[in-house]
């Protein structure tokens, strides 16, 4: 019974991190538009785990944390956050790197899961007066 209650309360916390994030439109009303592409890796002899493509709108919810695809991590996860937050006050249209998952896994090493990602952002039209 313990495993569901902790699997409730994790969902819990994700749903209201998400109402906290609010919506893309609110948070950030110049994007029209971001697409998040990312390559998943994992301690594995085959490295690539998946890739992943996220496609942002005005509707979405701005929270960028994206979770870890290892099953078991506690508390991982790749948080773009503050990323894309520094990439829209500096006016910017793209941004690539790599991060590591900083959650914990029993049985494996510290860097069992990394991401490679790459962040298109599109902006609102100025509209002239």
């Amino acid at each position: 019974m313990a495993p569901k209650q902790d699997y409730i309360k994790k969902m819990e916390l994700r749903k209201q991190r998400k109402i906290d994030a609010g919506v893309v439109s609110e948070r950030f009303p110049r994007i029209s538009n971001m697409i998040i592409h990312m390559t998943y890796f994992h301690d594995a002899e085959n490295s690539v785990l998946m890739e992943r493509t996220v496609n942002i709108f005005p509707t979405s919810t701005a929270d960028f944390n994206m979770e870890c695809m290892i099953r078991g991590c506690d508390n991982g996860g790749f948080n773009l956050n503050p990323l894309i937050s520094t990439l829209i006050k500096q006016n910017k249209k793209l941004a690539k790197g790599s991060m590591k998952c900083k959650g914990k896994l029993e049985n494996h090493s510290s860097t069992h899961a990394n991401i490679s990602y790459e962040i298109n952002i599109k902006y609102n039209k100025q509209s002239s007066i």
